[in-house]
């Protein structure tokens, strides 16, 4: 059973679970990372679990207030709309609109202390990479992605992969879209930065949504799940006969090609080529992206908005050989985890109940298949809301709060 610890409560040998985080901050856990790899090598220190990463950002910015810390003894401007339930972790209260995720708090663990000084959107940077976003043109809104950033972790993870000899899938996925698709925005901290374009994680595209709809949420048609990683779409005419005799050709002229020397350039557009080609005639990926191939009643529990779908599709990525797949939340509007105003309303018919389906499911899923005990799963915002309603939208809403989430 997991339990969630307040900011004082006391943990092993006496000391508060403050006392520790501050031990951490003085190094790692307070010793060298000499000492570390002795300890490790004594077999006193476990070796981690986790073969992959699902990472389910939810953009925006949720509110800690309306989820998994509530406030029910604090005035009416601190403690909001929504009461608390208990789950099945002693002491740990959630919002009345999180029921499915109350029972499975056995599942997951709850961290109170998260924070960092980037209290704007940009922190997404921060949040992927782990270094704050550094000065850079970004164009007039002052938040596009260049290749002076930090990579992200996924890209971390698919430059180590590769670096270490040649896989059958690749490492890093973003679904269902970039950051930033639904906004026209280009966000920071999704890319691999200076390591270079080439180790971006893979990202599918969906069909680009009305501004006043809500595409994470609503129910969605099969058509409209029809997840195509970006520049892979098939183009009409394309079969694979046609497709080989093109790469005859593409043969010849590298034949002819060779006598330039192997430049730099040249290894590149060859590596790029290979995995290109790779990406285009695996039978193995093609299946991994078609969430048809699913039960209609697991494709029921996960919810068939397009969150549910695209949990449900990064289960099946991290089945296949995935090791680092990201599932966005990015709502427009009112839609948005960005609540500035109508916080309540959206909160209550949309957010919370898409959120809890979708989660609950994944988890539960990823139990079933022994996928949970190696799959370290990550869940949150680039940062939370005020304690108080104090917004510039409308008196239903919280602004942005990055100091403690």
């Amino acid at each position: 059973m997991l339990t969630v610890l307040g900011p004082t409560r006391s943990v092993c040998g006496g000391m508060t679970r403050r006392d520790a985080i501050r031990a951490m901050g003085t190094g790692l856990l307070g010793t060298s990372f000499s000492t570390l790899l002795a300890a490790e090598a004594a077999g006193a220190v476990d070796r981690p679990r986790a073969k992959s990463v699902m990472f389910l950002f939810l953009f925006g910015g949720p509110s800690q207030l309306e989820t998994f810390d509530l406030k029910p003894d604090a005035p009416a401007e601190i403690r909001g709309p929504f009461r608390p339930i208990a789950s099945r972790t002693p002491g740990l209260l959630v919002s009345e609109h999180l029921p499915k995720l109350a029972q499975r708090s056995d599942k997951f663990c709850v961290v109170r202390t998260v924070h960092h000084p980037h209290n704007d959107h940009n922190a997404c940077h921060y949040i992927q990479t782990g270094h704050p976003l550094p000065p850079a043109p970004r164009g007039a809104a002052g938040v596009d992605a260049t290749d002076r950033d930090w990579p992200a972790i996924s890209s971390v993870v698919e430059y180590l992969d590769r670096a270490s000899g040649p896989r059958d899938f690749p490492s890093s996925f973003y679904v269902p879209n970039r950051l930033g698709f639904i906004d026209g925005y280009d966000r920071p901290g999704q890319y691999a930065g200076w390591l270079g374009t080439s180790y971006n994680p893979l990202a599918t595209v969906i069909r680009k949504r009305d501004a006043k709809d809500n595409p994470y949420f609503r129910d969605c048609t099969d058509d409209e799940l029809d997840f195509r990683l970006r520049g892979l779409e098939p183009q009409p005419g394309m079969t694979l006969d046609r497709l080989d005799r093109r790469l005859s050709l593409r043969d010849q002229f590298d034949d002819a090609r060779r006598h330039l020397g192997r430049t730099a350039a040249v290894q590149k557009f060859d590596e790029v080529s290979r995995r290109a080609l790779a990406l285009l005639t695996s039978e193995n990926v093609r299946q991994a992206f078609d969430v048809r191939l699913e039960r209609d009643a697991l494709r029921d529990r996960y919810g068939r908005h397009l969150f549910g779908q695209s949990a449900l599709l990064g289960r099946r990525l991290i089945e296949a050989g995935a090791r680092f797949v990201t599932v966005l939340w990015d709502g427009p509007g009112v839609f948005s985890w960005d609540s500035h105003k109508s916080l309540t309303s959206s909160m209550k018919d949309h957010l919370l109940p898409g959120f809890d389906q979708a989660l609950s499911a994944l988890l539960d899923d990823m139990s079933d298949r022994g996928l949970l005990d190696e799959t370290l799963v990550v869940c949150l915002g680039e940062m939370g809301r005020t304690p108080k309603f104090q917004n510039r939208g409308g008196a239903d809403g919280r602004d942005h709060w990055s100091y403690c989430y």
